[in-house]
């Protein structure tokens, strides 16, 4: 397992304490779990994905991460619609292992409410958190 000053946290994403990541700065918003939820999972061996066109609302679960240790629910980190999923982890789950920020996105959101995003917290508050656990 990493230090948590190992993690990475890119600065332009925003963070739950359940530790998802979402990209504000686009629409729809992609999302994951953060580099420190896969680390703590260890290696990923299967992801279930929501259907394209779910609405859920902000704190329901919208995916499942399968790991050699353990199952883990991915939360919705704000209200709206599922535009896409992200159908090669079906083939290689792994790719949350080796690019949670990139490649192993789980889904991307179309926020109900924009300004929802900025609930978030951003990396340095994100940082903090990491650091109490």
């Amino acid at each position: 397992m990493k230090d948590i000053q190992d993690i990475q946290t890119p600065d332009n994403l925003r963070y739950t304490d359940a530790h998802e990541w979402l990209a504000a700065d686009t629409s729809p918003s992609r999302m994951g779990i953060t580099d420190y939820a896969q680390d703590q999972l260890g290696d990923v061996v299967f992801v279930e994905l929501p259907e394209p066109g779910s609405h859920l609302e902000k704190g329901a679960v919208c995916a499942t991460v399968e790991s050699v240790k353990a199952v883990s629910e991915v939360y919705m980190p704000v209200s709206g619609t599922v535009s896409e999923v992200n159908r090669s982890l079906e083939d290689t789950p792994e790719l949350v292992n080796r690019s949670p920020y990139g490649e192993g996105w789980i889904l991307e959101i179309t926020p109900d409410d924009p300004a929802s995003l900025t609930a978030l917290m951003d990396s340095p508050a994100y940082r903090e958190m990491l650091k109490g656990l």
